[in-house]
């Protein structure tokens, strides 16, 4: 399974609360943060490295979530968010982990002080940086859609991807707009650690759609199945996947001295040809992704995995299901090429997924109201169905549908989407506000 189905432990990521860091004087304030994830995160890598060689099964990633920045911003302004962002970029330098997540707010309802600021940071951030990703919920079942916060982070993004156009507006891959945010996703850029978490925990976030695609194969050619014994095999194979995130969560853990937190069973795929859950899709016998079956393919999938995973641990979280970042999918992106995947029947399958919008690339002079209006779609997808979804869109500077977006590394590269009558929802866009919380909302 992990030399040639590319199982692995996709992630290790240590949670750390910044709370009791805030102070009202900025130099102190990140001397303080900076002191902290330094001394939670220093043995991180030696220890995941240890474990790694130890068991012989590959942590692609080691990275650091942190509680909302924004709620260390309060009492300061933008040139301190910013001050903070390199501050905590410097301590992952040094620390070396991969990613830090947690360059966050929670606008659903409203923003406040810290987290207006934050938000109008994150293009020189995001730009600026390299380890330093950002997350920002704008919406949830309970309180609704707040649509003013979706207007501004279409801003942000175009801003973010325009700051880094020398790199196909990468800034904006590390920026993710939620609904309905997990507390303890442990993948990037959407980590951060949330109210109610420990001081400091592990999360673990593992994958294996190659182990999932060859499970498969092997099956289907060996016996006529049915879509009932398709969910079986996929379920076995998901709680084999789950046991070996779980063994490694919690000797890290251990070994850290802090608790152990959740593992996230999500199939995350990288670009590497054979790791891709685009190519589950075809081994079901969606020939072209995107085409008539394939939300139904998302869904069998998708639910198979939770089951799968929730019998082999007792702590699963995070976004646990399936992903479909396509830019960082091989099969997504050539489906992406060949316009068999499309905006809008992705935006169906997001439906049935864990994420949404993911690593998706439009044109680079996509105007903000339009890109509010994708991003409103699929929070609207989000609320009323009571799930975690969100949107990492990237409008790419000075490139038009059709053409190669290449972002390198675990980012991959795609073709860019068209997108359907950009500027027809500007009128809608513009009424701003809150869409209310839907009923099921109500629960108490």
């Amino acid at each position: 399974m992990i030399h040639k189905e590319n199982l692995d432990v996709r992630t290790v990521t240590l949670g750390i609360n910044l709370l009791d860091c805030a102070d009202q004087d900025a130099h102190h304030l990140q001397e303080r943060v900076h002191r902290k994830i330094v001394e939670k995160a220093r043995r991180l890598v030696p220890v995941c490295e240890d474990v790694s060689h130890r068991y012989g099964i590959p942590i692609v990633n080691k990275r650091i979530s942190l509680s909302p920045v924004s709620q260390l911003l309060e009492a300061h302004d933008e040139v301190t968010a910013v001050a903070l962002a390199k501050t905590i970029e410097r301590a992952a330098r040094e620390v070396n982990v991969d990613f830090v997540g947690g360059f966050s707010a929670l606008v659903e309802k409203g923003w406040t002080h810290g987290a207006k600021n934050l938000i109008d940071a994150i293009p020189m951030v995001l730009s600026s940086t390299e380890r330093v990703c950002s997350s920002v919920n704008v919406a949830s079942t309970a309180a609704g859609i707040n649509v003013d916060a979706v207007k501004r982070m279409a801003e942000a993004i175009i801003e973010t991807a325009r700051l880094s156009a020398d790199r196909d507006g990468l800034g904006a891959a590390k920026l993710v707009v939620f609904a309905n945010i997990p507390a303890d996703n442990p993948f990037m850029a959407g980590a951060y650690l949330g109210a109610g978490e420990p001081e400091c925990v592990v999360n673990i976030g593992v994958s294996g759609p190659g182990v999932i695609k060859r499970a498969l194969e092997v099956q289907i050619k060996s016996r006529k199945m049915t879509f009932t014994d398709i969910a079986e095999e996929i379920k076995k194979t998901a709680f084999r996947v789950t046991r070996v995130g779980e063994l490694i969560g919690r000797e890290v853990a251990e070994r850290l001295g802090v608790p152990f937190g959740i593992v996230d069973l999500s199939l995350a795929p990288t670009p590497r040809i054979g790791d891709s859950v685009g190519e589950i899709l075809q081994t079901l016998g969606i020939e072209a992704i995107g085409a008539p079956g394939s939300t139904a393919a998302i869904a069998l999938l998708n639910d198979a995995v939770k089951k799968g995973g929730l019998f082999a641990s007792s702590s699963v979280g995070g976004l646990s299901g399936a992903f479909m970042p396509v830019s960082e999918d091989a099969a997504l992106s050539e489906a992406a090429r060949r316009g068999d995947l499309r905006l809008e029947k992705l935006e169906a399958m997001t439906s049935v997924c864990s994420v949404g919008l993911d690593m998706v690339a439009v044109p680079g002079d996509t105007d903000a109201s339009t890109l509010a209006a994708i991003i409103l779609d699929e929070m609207a997808i989000g609320v009323i169905n009571n799930k975690t979804t969100a949107c990492r869109i990237i409008p790419v500077p000075g490139k038009k549908a059709g053409e190669k977006a290449v972002f390198g590394g675990l980012f991959g590269e795609t073709y860019i989407m068209p997108v359907h009558r950009a500027g027809a929802s500007r009128a809608f866009i513009e009424f701003g506000g809150r869409i209310p919380a839907p009923l099921r909302g109500l629960k108490n």
